[in-house]
């Protein structure tokens, strides 16, 4: 039946299947996976199932689903997402019957009913199974992906970006926040687990006792109390900080005024000032060994295709320049966790711990960045000392307020996650928040009735949303 309907689609386009049926290589490397997967010939498995038991005949079943998964569910995808735009339900559109096929309820369905077969039947598989199945997903998708970025365009595309950036005058300015944006958790808490971890597990200790010189500072502060006092400023932040939002937000929602927002934000600068003030006071980050964050950088958890986006940047043909922005208390931490992809270390904009002679941490700050007014003021600094004059694209990427200045500063703001008090406090004052792939798609269809390619957008108080680093991804760099 689908077959049936794709020729008559290409009949109605005025295409001949007969005269036009060389497969393009995208095409070519879909369907020859996807036979070789129906044939037992799968990367990673130990052999070349021979197909001849019925265990051998059902783990090619699982691993031909498996590569099939992708296609079923992306199709029904793509066409919702499509159906979903409003330039696209006109009657007149091309691919109206596309969309309509797949949007359908049994296509919808189908793809449902294949991911539950996929996950009961994986049951069966042992731990390399499991691995082999994953690769066949994974370059599966990669092959979707491929096959429809093969495809001819009659017109010039928005996307990738960096397509626009063609000539030697071109460059990028990448900058991004760090926790939250790039990390999956956020780094004080890291910081916060690692003075525990130094506190002594006993809440007493011998009466006039003393402390070795290569002991902890925080020996002197029990575990229960250092635990209690983290407790203590983590429940100060908050009711502060939903304090400080609910004190600067309109009763009601106004124009964007860029001047307005900025300042509000400065209150938010006092509250978070006297936040550091707090946690420098307390004396909670003395002691942390300066090798132990270093290590812990190299540990920390970062969001699904961040290192991926970042180690692709370095291979761009444009000149890119990279720069984080964060309230990271420690600036090493930073510059640990992103060593792999080669980030220049001056380029991070950050708070830094002082440390002594034998490298512990006097629990003191040089601080940097504590605001949105700082951050901003740091950008603007960023892009001043810029001497190379050739076109500048900019482009941000942040999750939360401190990052707001900053986004609506850059050419491009992209919002990734979904902080309830950003969106609350933006919407207020006028700034819209836009799917990207939406906007992408509204972007396009100007370029394609004549207007232009760039996507300057400084200050015009409208901000891109998307939910993972895979979307700005292929947003900007393609694959």
């Amino acid at each position: 039946m689908e077959m049936t309907k794709h020729e008559s689609f290409l009949q109605e386009w005025g295409l001949d299947v007969t005269n036009d049926a060389t497969p393009d290589p995208g095409t070519a490397n879909c369907t020859e996976f996807l036979l070789a997967a129906a044939s037992g010939k799968v990367d990673g498995a130990k052999c070349v199932l021979e197909l001849t038991t019925p265990f051998e005949k059902t783990i090619a079943a699982i691993y031909t689903i498996g590569a099939l998964t992708p296609c079923v569910q992306l199709y029904p995808f793509l066409a919702a997402e499509l159906q979903m735009l409003p330039g696209l339900r006109e009657d007149s559109h091309p691919y109206k019957k596309w969309i309509k096929l797949y949007t359908c309820d049994s296509h919808q369905e189908l793809a449902v009913k294949t991911e539950e077969l996929l996950e009961k039947l994986s049951v069966t598989l042992t731990g390399d199974g499991i691995d082999v199945l994953y690769n066949l997903y994974h370059q599966a998708m990669i092959l979707e992906i491929d096959l429809f970025n093969s495809q001819p365009f009659a017109q010039p595309t928005v996307v990738p970006v960096i397509k626009g950036l063609s000539t030697a005058e071109d460059r990028l300015m990448f900058l991004s926040n760090f926790d939250l944006t790039c990390t999956v958790h956020d780094s004080s808490a890291t910081l916060a687990e690692m003075t525990l971890g130094t506190a002594p597990k006993s809440d007493c200790s011998p009466s006039g006792s003393e402390h070795s010189p290569s002991e902890s500072p925080l020996a002197r502060m029990s575990l229960s109390e250092l635990r209690n006092m983290w407790k203590d400023i983590s429940k100060q932040y908050t009711q502060d900080y939903e304090e400080c939002i609910e004190s600067i937000i309109p009763p009601e929602k106004v124009e964007f005024n860029h001047s307005s927002l900025v300042q509000a934000l400065e209150q938010v600068a006092d509250f978070e000032k006297k936040a550091n003030s707090r946690v420098i006071k307390s004396g909670v980050l003395r002691g942390l060994k300066l090798e132990d964050i270093i290590k812990a950088g190299k540990n920390l958890i970062l969001q699904d295709g961040c290192i991926g986006f970042y180690q692709k940047l370095t291979q761009i043909n444009v000149v890119v320049n990279v720069h984080m922005l964060s309230y990271c208390w420690c600036g090493d931490l930073i510059r640990s966790s992103l060593s792999s992809v080669g980030f220049d270390h001056s380029n991070v904009h950050a708070n830094e711990l002082i440390f002594n002679e034998e490298r512990l941490s006097t629990g003191e700050m040089v601080l940097k960045v504590e605001s949105p007014i700082e951050k901003l003021q740091i950008y603007n600094h960023i892009l001043k000392n810029d001497a190379d004059e050739r076109n500048k694209l900019t482009v941000y990427v942040g999750d939360c307020m401190g990052d707001i200045l900053c986004l609506i500063e850059a050419d491009i703001g992209i919002v990734i996650g979904s902080s309830e008090s950003l969106r609350r406090v933006g919407s207020r004052f006028g700034v819209t928040f836009a799917p990207l792939f939406a906007a992408t798609v509204r972007k396009q269809k100007e370029v394609t009735d004549g207007g232009s390619l760039k996507w300057k957008g400084t200050r015009s108080g409208v901000l891109y949303t998307v939910s993972c680093w895979a979307e700005i991804h292929a947003f900007l760099l393609g694959w």
